[in-house]
């Protein structure tokens, strides 16, 4: 989670990394907003994103204001 490059993305948003292929992720919608993955992969991060939607709109907001965000199980854990 990259909070500081709003001048970007100006929106909640996740980085999803996949054999050196890179995503930005809306965290309230599942949009891409920069990048690619595979379709399999793409869909795997959606999916990921709307189960813990709640808990990465509370990480963002701990990480904006200076924070320690919480730890989310990831997909490869």
């Amino acid at each position: 989670m990259f909070f500081y490059d709003t001048d970007k993305h100006n929106v909640p948003h996740i980085h999803a990394e996949y054999q050196g292929q890179v995503a930005v992720y809306s965290i309230l919608d599942g949009a891409v907003l920069v990048g690619e993955l595979p379709p399999r992969k793409h869909k795997l991060v959606v999916a990921w994103i709307e189960i813990h939607q709640d808990d990465l709109l509370a990480d963002w907001q701990l990480a904006v204001n200076g924070k320690k965000p919480f730890p989310i199980r990831g997909l490869d854990q």
